[in-house]
């Protein structure tokens, strides 16, 4: 079997009853967080074909010839995406725990739609838990980013930690 992880084709050796996320963070995934075992809080979000999916809840067997994107995957060697960038400008994280998982959320969203309503980002992030923010930034997080993704001008917001739009 293999399954393609961030761009490598990796031959996992594993028993039919390891999920997707225990043999990510065993090949050196460790933003693949697990933070309930029970599927509600979406930390473990990854990409697979580019639908955004709960690793803990996929057996590492059921990715033969696919595709997973992790959020290692997803950022830049030379730093961060648009959508990690818009997380920081807005103060889209705290501890920072769930936040891998809104990011590759994030990232499958606004592939599908890249200009999403306010109700459409709650939709669409409905799987993903924060104990820390309360959302607010996260939503921010995510208007700015498809703004940003769709070259539109960013305006800072008032009181915000930035000086500059990021653009």
């Amino acid at each position: 079997m293999t399954v393609r992880v961030d761009g490598e084709d990796l031959v996992p050796e594993v028993e039919p009853r390891v999920v997707l996320a225990e043999w990510l963070r065993s090949i050196g995934k460790t933003g693949v967080h697990v933070g309930c075992d029970t599927s509600n809080c979406g930390a473990c979000t990854v990409l697979v074909d580019g639908r955004a999916v709960k690793s803990c809840t996929m057996f590492t067997v059921q990715a033969e010839g696919r595709v997973v994107e992790t959020i290692h995957g997803l950022t830049p060697d030379d730093g961060l995406s648009q959508i990690q960038e818009s997380f920081s400008a807005e103060h889209g994280t705290q501890c920072g725990f769930c936040t891998p998982g809104f990011i590759v959320a994030t990232t499958a969203l606004l592939a599908g739609n890249p200009n999403p309503s306010r109700d459409e980002i709650v939709e669409g992030l409905e799987g993903n838990i924060c104990r820390c923010t309360g959302y607010v930034g996260i939503i921010r997080a995510v208007e700015h980013a498809a703004a940003a993704l769709r070259g539109e001008p960013i305006e800072p917001r008032a009181g915000a930690a930035h000086d500059t739009p990021l653009t």
